[in-house]
């Protein structure tokens, strides 16, 4: 009769096991008993697995198709991923403002009439500095006096709301406002500026500019018009886009930081 093997009577699975692992027979530990003897706790001399050593071999193949291929050949860049998103982004933002021009037009704005929107334009006039250089009453210091007839860069609603929204003379210290507040809030911090025209501010500063002998402006009445509605959808439209573009910055600025990271380590790989 014949006799069969240990290996014989195992399945595929079984020595398939096994191969990966070159385990030992339980009966053969003796054989492989190091003389290292830890308060009775002794070791083994088994052999790395076949799995784990070719897994270690493929990392080190990995790692050397990925330096080769970013760091040598460029193949892929961080930079380079931001930039095409930011301009991906910067795409559909003009895309959109093409395809809805209605939203971003000012020419046909007019000033606020109503108590609301100029008690609004007033705080925001306190909130966002515009005293630290015209005052509080409007008289001037750093900046013009906004009492009077004379304006540097044009008098009238749309010259103010553009001012506020543009920025002053470069080099003056007038900042533009336009990615910081909304449309309908610049529209009502024109409109309480020019209520001040006329008043009698503590300590007038003189004259600045050319006296400004405009046309008489429309101004809106109390109750909004279908235009203002519409100003408002435009005001919910740019918050939303800025928002937007807040994200991709901070998006922006951790890959940038990353990219750094990257350059750095690069530097060192190479000294």
């Amino acid at each position: 009769m014949k006799i069969m093997s240990n290996n014989e009577n195992i399945s595929f699975w079984q020595r398939f096991l096994k191969s990966m692992t070159k385990a030992n027979e339980l009966g053969r530990e003796e054989d492989v008993m190091l003389d290292h003897d830890y308060d009775g706790i002794k070791e083994l001399d088994n052999v790395l697995p076949p799995w784990w050593i070719w897994g270690f071999y493929i990392t080190i193949a990995i790692s050397i198709f990925y330096y080769v291929a970013i760091h040598i050949l460029g193949w892929y860049g961080q930079e380079d991923e931001y930039q095409a998103e930011l301009k991906a982004h910067e795409a559909k933002v003009a895309k959109y403002k093409a395809d809805h021009p209605e939203l971003f037009k000012t020419e046909n704005l007019i000033a606020y009439a109503d108590a609301a929107n100029i008690e609004k334009g007033k705080e925001l006039f306190t909130t966002k500095t515009c005293t630290a250089c015209h005052l509080t009453d409007g008289g001037g210091s750093i900046g013009p006096n906004m009492t009077d007839d004379y304006w540097i860069l044009g008098g009238g609603f749309q010259n103010v709301f553009n001012t506020i929204t543009k920025g002053g003379r470069p080099g003056k210290g007038m900042v533009a406002w336009e990615s910081t507040i909304t449309q309908k809030e610049r529209r009502q911090l024109a409109s309480y500026i020019l209520t001040l025209r006329g008043t009698t501010p503590a300590s007038p500063k003189a004259p600045e500019g050319d006296l400004w002998e405009g046309v008489k402006e429309p101004v809106g009445s109390a109750v909004e018009s279908v235009e203002e509605v519409a100003n408002d959808l435009k005001d919910g439209v740019e918050k939303i886009v800025k928002e937007v573009e807040e994200e991709v910055k901070k998006d922006a600025k951790k890959v940038e930081k990353i990219a750094k990271e990257v350059k750095e380590v690069k530097k060192k790989i190479h000294k």
